[in-house]
């Protein structure tokens, strides 16, 4: 929010130092059990009809204008491809822990939908399953028998964001991606980033061109920030996709090193062609986030995350 804006509220309060009690002075649980006591108040204030309007000005509520039986169809066709490829299928809460993006990733906490009970609507799914998979390790519920050990999964969610989108048909603050993360260790020579990509890569692969049947695929892998020599680990990653899919264009931009914090060594962009119009589907990279959660400097995360409901859209026309 605005900081203009909550300074004049708490002017016209003539209480300049609340937000900074409520953040500072409350533990959670406290802060938690105020704000349920506020919207509990809040909601017993209105009316049926007074529900309805804000319904119908709420843009985040509004119901997405897709097919809903189509989607399904190819959201079932991603799964399916995805499990014999060894991602297992993983299906999450609607809510994520508050500051899941925030906190190990460059996002905005104003950009996601913040909760009660401390929670967050999902606003990306590869955060949680980084979670998810953090707490599984954790835990001891899953453990490395070697070091070479990872685990894959899978999940298509609907993502809420607040940024303000167009007002045209098929925009909405909520959409679906689908998305793949591979969890593992770092074993020497880059091991895991070139085996985790080529996994991505055979994984997009079959559903674009096995079952979807668009065979006008390129992948871009561009050098980022985090990793020692980024140019020189984005040429080793191309080399060796290069040599695991012959029959797939792999691109990279080894010129400069983009400004980019949220991946870590490389990101890498999917395009594909659907009536004669290159369209980019598809965003993924390293990230830190297994390494900040477990505090091990020897965790690898690879997340993929492709626009499930922009690509039924395209297939539809």
């Amino acid at each position: 929010m605005d900081s203009l804006i909550v300074e004049r509220i708490l002017a016209r309060l003539g209480r300049p130092d609340l937000v900074n009690i409520l953040a500072n002075d409350l533990s959670n649980s406290e802060l938690n059990s105020v704000l349920m006591d506020v919207f509990s108040r809040k909601t017993g204030q209105l009316s049926p009809p007074e529900l309805l309007k804000s319904y119908r000005s709420n843009r985040f509520v509004s119901p997405a204008d897709i097919d809903v039986l189509g989607l399904r169809e190819l959201e079932n066709t991603v799964y399916v491809t995805f499990n014999q490829l060894g991602f297992t299928p993983v299906e999450l809460s609607p809510v994520a822990p508050l500051g899941s993006c925030s906190v190990v990733a460059t996002a905005d906490q104003n950009k996601i939908l913040s909760a009660n009970r401390n929670t967050e609507v999902m606003a990306d799914a590869t955060n949680a399953l980084a979670l998810y998979i953090a707490d599984l390790k954790h835990s001891g519920a899953w453990q490395y028998q070697s070091p070479t050990d990872r685990l894959h999964m899978s999940t298509i969610h609907r993502h809420l964001r607040t940024p303000p989108v167009p007002k045209l048909p098929g925009f909405r603050p909520h959409f679906k991606i689908a998305c793949l993360v591979t969890s593992g260790k770092d074993t020497g020579s880059y091991q895991f980033e070139k085996e985790a990509l080529s996994e991505h890569i055979a994984a997009t692969t079959a559903l674009f061109r096995e079952r979807l049947g668009i065979n006008k695929l390129a992948f871009r892998l561009l050098p980022r920030k985090g990793y020692p020599d980024p140019v020189a680990l984005v040429q080793l990653l191309r080399d060796y996709v290069g040599q695991q899919h012959e029959q797939v264009a792999v691109k990279a931009a080894t010129d400069t090193v983009g400004d980019n914090n949220y991946y870590k060594g490389l990101q890498y962009k999917i395009d594909i062609e659907v009536a004669g119009q290159t369209i980019e589907i598809g965003d993924g990279g390293f990230v830190d986030w297994t390494q900040q959660l477990l505090q091990n400097k020897k965790e690898r995360l690879l997340t993929t995350g492709i626009g499930i409901e922009l690509l039924y859209r395209l297939l539809a026309n």
